[in-house]
């Protein structure tokens, strides 16, 4: 059965272009209505236009589906509340989140300014915080929500040059950790997308024969699956020229050293043990951790 989203109104930010721009087409060509927000600047974050988003809203519109323009900055809080007043305006509800808007400032962290630190953090951790903030409430009173958070490999594993790029990456894994727990009793689902894809903000890391193949319109449909009415929650969603992986962030079995004195060294020495995964999980909260450590120091008791 063919997955459709009538009824269903989603939000998509950084939607003018590349990523963002494939999957408004995309939730609008199976029935959903559509906000696409893009501030329309550079992919350092500088200037801004609406006329990205209006052109993604004019093609959605050509092809007889609904839409509507926002030039609104994540990074404001304001703009952003506003922007889904909009929605609300218009059709009565927001089903659907995704936290797709983003910006780079490469450099290695020798040379990497706080500034340049402190604004890509902004824009995709706090941009996803602001535009999450202000659908929740919404979603908890219509008891429905799908949201998605825009990760990436550089958060999940790391790339040189990208320490801001890549914290502010796996800060959002941790805010889709929480906010699957929190979100579960109503029907909220949240979850992560990591994309490999031709972008702008890609165009100048990867060689051209891989550039053909990393198509952004091959990673959406793993973002329509984590929106979708049976859509998974808490899962982190690897996606890149059609093939598709699930990552996870697991724990080991670990050992037991206790507290004796040269503990630092004991842990030292068995770092490769502690290491093994073999019956590693991917625990179901953050309590389960500290569950097994205390499991592993009472069986040592007994």
């Amino acid at each position: 059965m063919a997955m459709r989203f009538d009824g269903r109104v989603a939000v998509v930010t950084g939607a003018g272009g590349g990523l963002g721009r494939q999957h408004a087409l995309a939730l609008a060509a199976r029935g959903a209505k559509v906000m696409v927000n893009d501030l329309g600047g550079t992919r350092d974050g500088g200037a801004g236009s609406p006329r990205a988003a209006q052109a993604v809203v004019d093609e959605i519109r050509a092809a007889g589906g609904q839409a509507i323009a926002s030039g609104a900055s994540v990074t404001d809080a304001p703009a952003v509340e506003a922007m889904i007043g909009t929605a609300m305006q218009a059709w009565g509800r927001v089903d659907v989140l995704v936290n797709n808007a983003g910006i780079l400032r490469d450099k290695s962290f020798s040379k990497l300014t706080l500034e340049d630190f402190r604004e890509v953090v902004d824009v995709h951790l706090m941009g996803a915080v602001h535009c999450t903030k202000a659908v929740w409430d919404i979603m908890r009173a219509q008891q429905y929500g799908r949201i998605v958070m825009t990760t990436s490999s550089s958060g999940l594993y790391g790339n040189f040059g990208q320490s801001n790029y890549g914290a502010a990456k796996m800060a959002l894994v941790g805010l889709m950790q929480t906010l699957s727990l929190e979100g579960a009793k109503h029907n909220i689902r949240v979850n992560c997308l990591s994309p490999t894809a031709t972008t702008r903000m890609t165009k100048d890391l990867m060689p051209k024969a891989m550039l053909d193949l990393m198509q952004p319109g091959a990673v959406t449909p793993g973002l329509l699956a984590l929106v979708a009415e049976d859509a998974p929650t808490r899962a982190i969603l690897c996606a890149g020229a059609g093939a598709f992986e699930r990552a996870h962030i697991t724990l080991t079995r670990g050992i037991f050293v206790g507290m004796p004195d040269d503990a630092a060294e004991q842990v030292a020495a068995q770092f490769d043990a502690l290491s093994a995964d073999q019956g590693q999980t991917a625990p179901d909260s953050g309590h389960a951790q500290g569950a097994l450590e205390i499991q592993k120091a009472v069986r040592a008791l007994v």
